[in-house]
């Protein structure tokens, strides 16, 4: 059965996105607009993630790759219908130009389908493109954009139990990622039954805010992604199901290097964190919890670690900081010292530049399986982000 109950337990199988043609889409004149932090080396950034997915092989985890289980999923007809509505919604194109793409996209085999979803469609490229929207688009500009961001397959659906949450993504550049993600759960045969929990069309919370702390405990960030809203809504839905019995409502302050919380804090032990020092003492926590009546009770905000704990039952969560001093921490917290993948209790993948951080991770008794990232990393996301654990070995509670 697929499912997860913690950040720790034994992974089996995860959900990766190798980097393709969508990274070659990334210029100094879009890269802001497509939300990508640096313009990579493409081919030395597929290196590194295909390095990446076979240190997980080699650790005994099953890879699966979204545009290997898209091109599958679009052999279904409504399937294809339902993305191609979908993109058609996404842009203003005028009556014209959305019966030009949508022929275009009914007319694709379902691999080249796939490859126009993830990479885009290029103005030049609507061989068939005619009328006044496209004759005022500047030759450089996507009728489709591209998704250079599904590299982070975290963000876009998280499993909590045995069921999918599939995400609602807060950025519009970013939408389609959480509707192809949900296409792959909903029509894939390896996903048929599934029961999503949460859907790409309500408030907005994002994979990488989300930490399964322990079974039965969620710790939710809240911030310039995830919204308030969107962490009731999640609290509710969790509760409902039976999943969880606190959610700790974590709010973030936004910097360029703390977007969502895994970028300041990630597990790797059943009570141990790697955490940004800065943040260790000041991250504050609202523990909800659900009343006899369904009602949400939220308690006042404590020391994030302190209701961490609590909720957990244990004594202290342990805590490994990142860096040994406030300038190599800093450099290391940008560079997703923070941003480990447990593979099993004190079993983490994290990137081998992150020296410092590394080396604590091992002082600590943790096995560090090193990665390169130089070009992985330019779009600020380490092996957290760039992974979707499909299905870990259940723990037992602590308490």
């Amino acid at each position: 059965m697929n499912g997860a109950d913690s950040e720790v337990g034994r992974l089996e199988t995860v959900l990766l996105h190798r980097p393709g043609a969508e990274l070659k889409r990334l210029t100094p004149r879009n890269s802001d607009k497509l939300l990508f932090d640096g313009i990579p080396w493409v081919g030395r950034a597929q290196e590194e993630h295909d390095a990446f997915a076979q240190a997980l092989r080699d650790h005994g985890v099953e890879v699966l790759y979204m545009a290997e289980l898209l091109d599958d999923a679009l052999e279904y007809d409504d399937a294809r219908q339902e993305i191609i509505e979908a993109v058609l919604r996404e842009r203003q194109l005028g009556d014209r130009l959305a019966g030009q793409v949508r022929a275009h996209l009914e007319d694709l085999h379902p691999e080249n389908l796939t490859q126009r979803l993830i990479a885009g469609l290029a103005r030049e490229e609507l061989k068939t493109g005619r009328g006044l929207v496209y004759g005022l688009m500047d030759r450089h500009d996507f009728v489709i954009d591209p998704l250079p961001n599904l590299l982070f397959t975290r963000d876009s659906s998280v499993w909590i139990g045995d069921r999918v949450a599939v995400t609602s993504l807060a950025m519009p550049a970013r939408t389609r990622e959480s509707l192809l993600t949900r296409l792959i759960y909903t029509y894939h045969p390896l996903f048929v039954g599934t029961e999503h929990l949460y859907e790409p069309w309500l408030e907005h919370v994002e994979g990488g805010d989300v930490l399964l702390m322990a079974p039965g405990v969620i710790a939710v960030g809240t911030g310039e992604r995830t919204t308030p809203a969107g962490v009731e809504r999640l609290c509710r839905r969790v509760f409902a199901a039976g999943l969880a019995h606190t959610v700790l409502a974590v709010p973030i302050a936004q910097q360029r290097a703390t977007m969502h919380l895994d970028t300041i804090c990630t597990m790797v032990d059943q009570d141990t964190v790697v955490m940004y020092p800065p943040v260790a003492g000041s991250l504050q926590a609202y523990t909800v919890t659900a009343e006899e009546d369904g009602e949400l009770r939220i308690r006042e905000p404590r020391p994030f670690l302190e209701a961490a704990a609590q909720a957990m039952g244990v004594e202290r969560v342990k805590v490994i900081d990142t860096g040994l001093d406030p300038v190599t921490a800093e450099r290391e917290q940008w560079d997703d010292g923070n941003n480990t993948l447990a593979l099993a209790p004190r079993v983490a993948v994290a990137y081998e530049r992150n020296v410092e951080t590394n080396a604590r991770l091992e002082a600590a008794g943790v096995k560090v399986i090193r990665i390169a990232g130089s070009e992985l990393g330019s779009g600020r996301g380490g092996p957290r982000c760039m992974s979707c654990p499909v299905r870990r070995e259940r723990l037992a509670a602590l308490a």
